[in-house]
């Protein structure tokens, strides 16, 4: 069948470190090229898992932002109670890759995503899945074999309006629904609500995201009261990772882009500061000058095909004084200050992405730099493409 042969595909896929027999300084990379900078890539991991460590939480970071299973396993190594993938073809690259714990936090209603599931639940007894409603459910149930099993969980929306479920009354059905059906085990609640991670206003999104986990809590309890207790209570995201973690009935925090960073991301106002700068950026695309077609202009080789933004362009760290514009699928340009020549021809400058997740998913690999500055590796992204 067609789902066999993706999955066959995807376990054939790279996953493992390529070493390079000479380190590559950052002008050898051929451009646009994908740069991790692995000490500060661990030091977010690092300062996340303190973070929830604090506070007595648990972090279940998605790895649909970096879809690597090396860094997986970094982020596992840290503590982290499990991962987190938005869709089905995500976990079965992570499975090939050695990740096990593994939720998958996008609802599946189809009988075909169903029964790749079933397939890797078979050999993976840490993946879980979301629902949201009683058709999800019983395609799911369908799907599995007589000897099958599945954790879910219910997925909980409160505001967002994009996947999950509001009424007590179906949410209680379909926990019941669960306790009905022997080869499924009910494991507790998801709640997102990724339409307040990118509020400016720090006080804002405080105020608006401990509502909605109070509402959470309240059907929490709820359930609870009905013989339905909830050992997992899994939601929020990196632009309330300092907010969520004070929600009592939280038992752990679904943060993506904390590992990376962009540069919608840092606009957003922490409580102390103007930009969000709590973790470090990690993650930007070299790019080369090719052209200058007229004075303070000049051509890169990083466009739409190396960049995925959604509201803003890449910015350059190096050069505070230059603004970038896209310029197409193979082109951005550098608009200088008038009478400035700070770039030159045939220069390498690094860009902090727009938004790092789809992003990543342009590329095939990452160049990973080390701390003397230099790249030593290079690391598959083997669930680049994996939108299923």
């Amino acid at each position: 069948m067609v789902q066999q042969f993706f999955l066959d595909e995807i376990s054939r896929r790279a996953h493992a470190a390529v070493h390079l027999a000479e380190p590559l300084a950052l002008t050898d990379l051929l451009t646009p090229a994908l740069v991790l900078n692995r000490p500060a890539l661990q030091r977010n991991i690092v300062k996340m898992a303190a973070h929830v460590n604090q506070y007595g939480k648990g972090f279940r970071p998605h790895a649909k932002t970096h879809k690597c299973p090396l860094i997986c396993h970094e982020q596992l190594n840290a503590g982290a109670v499990g991962v987190c993938v938005a869709k089905v073809s995500e976990a079965a690259a992570l499975i090939a890759g050695g990740v096990s714990d593994i939720l998958v936090t996008s609802p599946i209603t189809t009988r075909s995503k169903a029964r790749v599931m079933a397939q890797l639940a078979r050999s993976t007894p840490g993946l879980m899945c979301v629902i949201d409603s009683m058709a999800g459910l019983d395609v799911l149930a369908q799907s599995l074999s007589a000897e099958g099993q599945m954790d879910v969980l219910i997925d909980i929306d409160v505001a967002m309006g994009r996947t999950g479920v509001r009424e007590l009354e179906e949410i209680l059905r379909l926990a019941a629904k669960i306790r009905s059906d022997s080869r499924l085990r009910f494991r507790g609640v998801q709640h997102y609500a990724g339409h307040l991670m990118h509020i400016q206003n720090f006080v804002e999104r405080r105020e608006k995201s401990l509502r909605l986990w109070a509402e959470v809590t309240a059907t929490v309890d709820y359930l609870a009261a009905q013989g339905f207790a909830s050992e997992i209570i899994t939601g929020s995201g990196t632009g309330t990772y300092n907010i969520d973690v004070e929600v009592p009935a939280i038992t752990d925090i679904q943060v993506g882009s904390y590992i990376f960073m962009d540069e919608e991301y840092r606009q957003v106002r922490t409580a102390e500061d103007t930009r969000f700068t709590d973790f470090e950026v990690a993650l930007t695309v070299a790019c080369s000058t090719i052209s200058q077609p007229k004075p303070n202009r000049l051509t890169l080789d990083g466009g739409t095909k190396a960049f995925a933004s959604e509201s803003v362009a890449p910015v350059s760290d190096e050069l505070a004084n230059v603004v970038f514009h896209f310029a197409g699928d193979e082109h951005g340009v550098l608009l200088l200050p008038k009478g400035e020549q700070s770039v030159a021809l045939g220069q390498v400058l690094q860009f902090v992405t727009p938004h790092c997740d789809p992003t990543v998913n342009l590329h095939d690999y990452y160049w990973v730099q080390e701390a003397d500055g230099l790249i030593h590796s290079c690391w598959p992204i083997t669930a680049r493409g994996c939108v299923w």
